[in-house]
């Protein structure tokens, strides 16, 4: 039995060229995302149940998966590229005003597109050029030159080779300093964001400046260390049965209700399918009282090895 499409709510990205619409849920696309014949079929199914925002990142190496099974869909007529939203990012080792031009161009040619809807600053740092490391070492790092960074950005909007640009990981801090410098607003900040992490100020910060925040972890998914807040907590739970819904469904359901997007990542079908099902029910104020309960920690602190104390600017 296939399962009907379902339509996506879309949020409008100011500064964009041409008031350009997101689908507020997305399929992301982290590291362990390789290519291998599952993952594309992966992909071919979130566009049958109404999937159209795809996630990807040159340092994920999920490029070239996603750019095949996108070219497969359209060429079986399941999805026209005008209907499809993709992002990718510039990792930290292109992060300088010189490469930026040539490391979207990359991108472009391992996805087999010829623009991206949205392109993304991964992180607020920059490291040499040529290396690529994971976790990046912090003898690598280069002072990051945001305002020359930013300008090549927008030249990549001008020429068409995206058509919104962005950036990933910024706190409000760095975000004001991006904002000071820039002749086109960034439309995204791409930040962790889930019930056990749920960055208010930094939401009201990008809400006062028309910043689109999108949620990546929304299910506190992405690290093995300990319990997972979200996934494992009692109280969830309990809103969850109220509801007759899972917890991913409240979770998500939480984030729609912020005003922000988000990118899960699963390739299971049924859980693919119920991650779609959160827009026809609300939670109640009772729900959101007990949320703002919840214990906030970072799960992700930062790529480097060892951590930087100053990535995020002591933001909560």
């Amino acid at each position: 039995m296939s399962m009907a499409a379902i339509e996506v709510p879309k949020i409008v990205l100011p500064n964009s060229s041409g008031e350009q619409r997101m689908p507020v849920i997305g399929m992301g696309s982290a590291p362990d995302f390789t290519c291998k014949k599952d993952t594309k079929d992966a992909i071919i199914e979130a566009i049958k149940q109404g999937y159209r925002h795809f996630d990807t990142a040159a340092a994920y190496g999920s490029e070239q998966a996603l750019g095949e099974a996108l070219n497969q869909a359209i060429n079986l007529g399941l999805v026209s590229r005008q209907q499809l939203f993709v992002t990718s990012k510039l990792w930290v080792a292109d992060n300088h005003p010189h490469l930026v031009l040539s490391a979207l161009r990359k991108s472009l040619r391992t996805l087999q597109l010829e623009y991206l809807d949205l392109y993304l600053i991964h992180w607020p740092l920059s490291s040499k050029p040529g290396k690529v490391s994971f976790p990046i070492d912090v003898e690598d790092l280069l002072p990051f030159d945001v305002k020359g960074v930013w300008e090549a950005m927008e030249e990549c909007q001008r020429l068409g080779l995206t058509r919104a640009i962005g950036v990933s990981n910024f706190s409000v801090k760095k975000l004001q300093n991006l904002l000071s410098v820039a002749t086109i607003p960034p439309v995204v900040n791409q930040v962790e964001m889930n019930l056990a992490w749920q960055q208010k100020k930094l939401g009201e910060f990008c809400e006062a400046n028309g910043i689109v925040v999108t949620a990546f972890s929304p299910l506190r998914k992405g690290a093995s260390r300990g319990k997972n807040e979200v996934m494992e907590n009692d109280m969830l739970k309990v809103i969850a049965e109220s509801h007759g819904k899972s917890i991913a469904q409240v979770s998500l359901r939480w984030l729609y209700e912020q005003g922000v997007s988000f990118v899960p990542k699963s390739y299971d079908k049924e859980r693919m399918n119920q991650n779609l099902h959160i827009f026809d029910w609300a939670l109640t104020k009772e729900d959101h009282h007990k949320i703002d309960q919840i214990y906030q920690s970072r799960l992700i602190s930062g790529p480097t090895k060892p951590q930087l104390s100053d990535l995020w600017d002591d933001e909560i």
